[in-house]
């Protein structure tokens, strides 16, 4: 643990009950559910029991009313309906890209509104989350981090985007029904908007639903987190989340990664690759996936990537790369790298006995690409001039 400074966050907590003074249900634990349920009528005896059935309708089936819960009783529900309520995000726009990514622009709380990305592909799709409104992280390629944060993402709300993403997959299983254990949603990536462990308890709370087996039941093996290098926190993600970890890692020594990523000037390359090296559940099996945006002129010379080698093979790291290459927004500071120098820089990685797959951009005809959300509204009421102004062209 480092001994700086507790993180902190200004940011405004949402309370769970509702305007209507109803508690939404969505997001709650299952101990909590059971505490709701409890403080609103439900015999102890019976509370178990009772979640369980819940909990089933609501993340197993994806029933929104509690009319259609055919397995408790009428008064029962209709007492559930008088205090409660099953609500997640409301889609503002969806928009589909030429190769089939799916972005939505999901309206929260207040107003809010955040972007999910949902990518095809032909032995997995991806659902790409966010766990705040805008950014507090500033990384001067990443079109997201131009939006400053407003505020963490509720556990209702994280898991609400999964939900969101299966209403409109059509992928909620029939009741009765043989399931068709063929998804079409099987894997979730943090890589929205936001620091996911900038808001860990709800991010934490989200994905335990998510991979509860009478529910969504997705394997934390199919989930993969990916800081910034939040070091206090990646202990943490091991042991109350389990998932698969990914560092948005950028550059090879602190000099570059303090202008790419600002957060290494609190922890820097050394402190992240300890923390990474201790990391419980990094395994050959289960490796640690080391993001690296290409920019040319950079950060992808021969020499990064051979610094890149160094400085994971030193720390004993079972490690892929994943080179991404920079997907350009208006106003952008950097341009991407030539397919020939990605290729070069590929290869120095993989001889070194690392595997280092080339992203291939998704969805940058609808700006569902990696680094490029941000709420869609907000670009859409600025002008290109208010936006080049912006950005200093």
């Amino acid at each position: 643990m480092s001994a700086k400074a507790p993180i902190t966050q200004d940011v405004v907590t949402i309370p769970r009950k509702l305007a209507e003074g109803k508690i939404n249900l969505v997001g709650l634990t299952r101990d909590r559910l059971r505490e709701v349920l409890i403080e609103h009528g439900t015999p102890e005896r019976q509370a178990k029991m009772r979640v369980n059935q819940i909990w089933q309708w609501i993340y197993q089936w994806g029933v929104r009313d509690f009319a259609e819960m055919t397995n408790l009783a009428k008064s029962y529900r209709a007492q559930l309906a008088e205090n409660f309520v099953i609500e997640i995000p409301e889609v503002v726009t969806r928009k589909v890209s030429e190769d089939g990514t799916r972005k939505y622009l999901v309206r929260i709380a207040g107003g809010h509104e955040v972007e999910v990305v949902y990518i095809p592909e032909e032995d997995r799709g991806t659902l790409c989350i966010s766990s705040q409104v805008g950014c507090t992280l500033t990384c001067s390629f990443c079109h997201t981090g131009t939006q400053k944060l407003v505020r963490n993402l509720t556990t209702a709300e994280i898991v609400g985007q999964i939900m969101m993403a299966r209403d409109d997959l059509n992928e909620w299983p029939v009741p009765g029904e043989p399931k068709n254990e063929t998804r079409l949603l099987s894997n979730i990536v943090l890589m929205g908007m936001g620091e996911p462990l900038y808001n860990f308890e709800n991010v934490r709370d989200a994905m335990k639903i998510a991979m509860d087996p009478e529910g969504i039941s997705l394997s934390r093996r199919r989930i993969t987190l990916s800081t910034s290098g939040v070091v206090p926190e990646i202990a943490r993600t091991a042991e109350e989340i389990g998932c698969l970890l990914a560092i948005s890692f950028h550059a090879t020594t602190n000099e570059t990664r303090d202008v790419l990523v600002p957060i290494n000037k609190r922890w820097n390359i050394e402190e992240l690759l300890q923390a990474l090296a201790n990391y419980p559940k990094a395994s050959n099996s289960e490796r640690i996936t080391f993001e690296y945006v290409m920019l040319d002129g950079v950060n992808d010379s021969d020499e990064d990537a051979h610094r890149l080698i160094e400085l994971i093979r030193s720390h004993d790291i079972p490690a892929k790369i994943n080179l991404i290459p920079f997907n350009e927004w208006p106003g952008a500071p950097y341009k991407r790298s030539s397919n020939n120098r990605i290729r070069a820089f590929a290869n120095i990685i993989y001889q070194a006995g690392y595997a280092s797959p080339i992203r291939t951009p998704r969805g940058e005809d609808i700006m569902a690409a990696c680094g490029q959300l941000k709420s869609a509204t907000e670009r859409e009421r600025k002008s290109r001039r208010q936006i080049e102004s912006e950005a200093g062209l």
